[in-house]
């Protein structure tokens, strides 16, 4: 076992995430859904169009379709009408026209739709106020999906906008990836729950609430286990439990260096420990590593340091377990209102708010106090002020690099 604890310095940050990509294996559970359920899930399966979109020739505006002459055309008979669901089943010879909604099949023969605005109707004649280019307004067959065309590749999480597009294609059902079980709990003889009187020295545990929600949203199947008391047979038997139920094991908490933080060594009997101490901040006592049948995340007690290291290093992780295609997120620069205070030495999440300043700039300024104690500066904040490892203070007017929240933590 690599003891990382023993280690001279800490572990800079993308090797750790990179180590524990590298270490993890994507599950290959999959199940067969209703399209309609199937956002945010990931697809187990590329998936391929089964029909043209649109299944046929079709009116892009309300108007007159007709056959294009190739010449200036001054009027058409109107010899009957095209609704979307209602075509016209007859043929269109030339100097005839067929009156049509959009979205309706254009009629045999037709091969241009003129807007109604730009004709003027005398009974059943029309007459053209403007001519139009040939195949003008007209929708083609397959002109946004090809049959059998690839529409989705595996390992997509389906947004709303695809769950409308499967249903464009006709697909009733679709092969997603099974969500991946994760077992969660704190630890600490000083959390107590919402709702409970809190004594001398006891606090209320936020961390397992939130990251219960951002698991939930992630799509993970979470199974929460409270909180548990700063004892080592209590926290051996829970990790066991948690190894028998899930695919994963979250803790927070009992990472550190404390007398009473058994994390690390229960890990040791249990299962081992691949590294310990990230050079991040907040959240250096990060811990992965291996239970028997589950993978190990142990997050720091503090709660910005368990939020920003679960959203940084664990979503990852959990992607790469559910073989999601993971784009690279967006960092943009901006420039600092404030000056930041940064020590050379571990890559820093500070926490920031972005804007527009009045001449379409990108400016960023600082919620305020960094401690890892206080959630609140994650919830005034839209963005991180990504430092590097070696970089130090940074003066106000200096550019610096932000990465916007995403979805999950908003």
């Amino acid at each position: 076992m690599n003891d990382c604890c023993s280690a001279p310095g800490l572990m800079p940050f993308e090797q750790a995430l990179n180590q524990m990509l590298a270490e993890i294996k994507p599950l290959t559970a999959s199940e067969e859904i209703s399209f309609a359920l199937s956002y945010n899930r990931v697809l187990a399966k590329n998936v391929y169009s089964p029909v043209n979109v649109p299944p046929m020739n079709n009116s892009a505006m309300d108007g007159y379709a007709f056959k294009h002459a190739g010449a200036d055309i001054n009027s058409l008979t109107v010899i009957g009408r095209s609704m979307a669901g209602k075509p016209f089943l007859g043929a269109c010879q030339q100097g005839e026209c067929v009156r049509i909604m959009t979205g309706a099949a254009m009629p045999k023969g037709c091969d241009t739709v003129i807007m109604q605005e730009q004709c003027q109707q005398d009974g059943n004649i029309i007459h053209l106020q403007k001519q139009v280019p040939q195949c003008s307004n007209v929708r083609n067959v397959g002109e946004d999906i090809k049959q059998g065309a690839l529409v989705f590749e595996q390992g997509k999480r389906l947004t709303s906008i695809d769950v409308g597009v499967l249903a464009s294609l006709g697909i009733a059902e679709v092969p997603v990836v099974k969500p991946i079980k994760v077992a969660l709990f704190s630890t600490g003889d000083e959390l107590k729950n919402p709702g409970e009187p809190l004594s001398i020295g006891d606090i209320y545990e936020s961390n397992s609430h939130f990251l219960q929600a951002m698991l939930t949203k992630f799509g993970a199947d979470v199974i929460p286990m409270g909180i548990i008391s700063d004892d080592e047979e209590q926290i051996s038997q829970a990790l066991v439990s948690a190894n028998e139920q899930a695919d994963v094991v979250i803790t927070s908490g009992g990472v550190s260096v404390g007398d009473a933080d058994y994390i690390k060594a229960v890990l040791d009997k249990l299962g081992h420990i691949d590294f310990w101490k990230v050079a991040i901040k907040p959240g250096k006592p990060f811990a992965f590593g291996h239970l028997p049948s589950s993978y190990f995340f142990g997050l720091p007690g503090n709660p910005v340091s368990a939020l920003v290291t679960a959203h940084q290093l664990v979503l990852p992780a959990l992607a790469k377990l559910q073989n999601i295609n993971q784009s690279s997120p967006v960092r943009l620069s901006a420039r600092s209102n404030t000056p930041l205070k940064k020590a050379p030495g571990r890559m820093d999440f500070q926490r920031g708010v972005m804007q527009a300043n009045t001449q379409g700039q990108l400016t960023v300024t600082s919620t305020g106090s960094q401690g890892s104690g206080m959630l609140t500066s994650m919830a005034k904040a839209n963005c991180y002020i990504v430092l590097s490892q070696e970089q130090g203070n940074v003066q106000a007017d200096e550019q610096v690099t932000v990465l916007p929240f995403d979805q999950y933590l908003q």
